[in-house]
């Protein structure tokens, strides 16, 4: 039997630099920067798992107040959506138009609605700009952006996962609030800036799959202490 072959759908632009390219494969879509695959639809354990993980820290608090740096494909905003209350809010910042607009054209089958839910606001723009802006207002801040604190794009990552970038986040967060990171991979110097940055920091090792077996990620829960 012949294997499906991928089919481009669509190039974007990355306003900091670099492109991204949209795959199809039969119901298999694949978001890839050069050769290296950012996300695949089969696989969404970990992307979920970082919803889940930081839902049940902020459980109980009433209107609780997330934002999701990095739309994706959307499993952890669907995940998120979930977990949090009928009264709560989410700020979902996406650097990339294009994914947005991927989320209602090509990628709408793995978004099922979750875009027109009232509680989601969707922002074009770079969440560091919106963390800086914020002053204790999220009770979460989920980041899954480029591959993670060792991701591909090195200058905007650094604004992002830096000394700086930790403690603007801190800013942004309520009292008890949580910073949950995303990674394709282990970064012991990024569990030192966290604590170094004021946190106590959890590493915790998921699987891409959601199951025992695939390849390992990491996601760190970080509280300002």
């Amino acid at each position: 039997m012949a294997m499906i072959p991928w089919v481009h759908l669509d190039t974007a632009k990355i306003p900091n630099g670099g492109e991204l390219r949209l795959m199809r494969r039969g119901a298999e879509l694949s978001i890839m920067s050069g050769s290296i695959e950012l996300m695949n639809s089969r696989l969404s354990g970990s992307e979920r798992a970082l919803a889940t993980l930081a839902c049940a820290r902020i459980d109980g608090r009433p209107s609780a107040q997330v934002l999701i740096g990095g739309l994706g494909m959307g499993f952890t905003l669907r995940t998120a959506l979930a977990e949090l209350p009928n009264n709560a809010g989410v700020v979902v910042s996406e650097l990339v138009p294009a994914v947005v607009s991927w989320a209602r054209g090509p990628m709408t089958e793995l978004f099922k609605g979750c875009l027109d839910d009232p509680r989601v606001a969707v922002i074009e723009a770079d969440v560091v700009g919106v963390i800086a802006a914020a002053r204790g207002r999220f009770d979460a801040i989920l980041l899954d952006v480029d591959n993670g604190p060792g991701g591909l794009n090195r200058d905007a990552n650094d604004r992002l996962y830096s000394v700086g970038g930790l403690n603007a986040a801190r800013r942004a967060l309520r009292p008890g609030g949580v910073l949950a990171v995303w990674s394709a991979g282990r970064d012991d110097g990024f569990t030192r800036r966290l604590e170094g940055a004021g946190y106590q920091a959890e590493e915790v090792p998921v699987r891409a799959t959601g199951g025992k077996r695939g390849a390992r990620h990491v996601i760190w829960l970080a509280t300002p202490r």
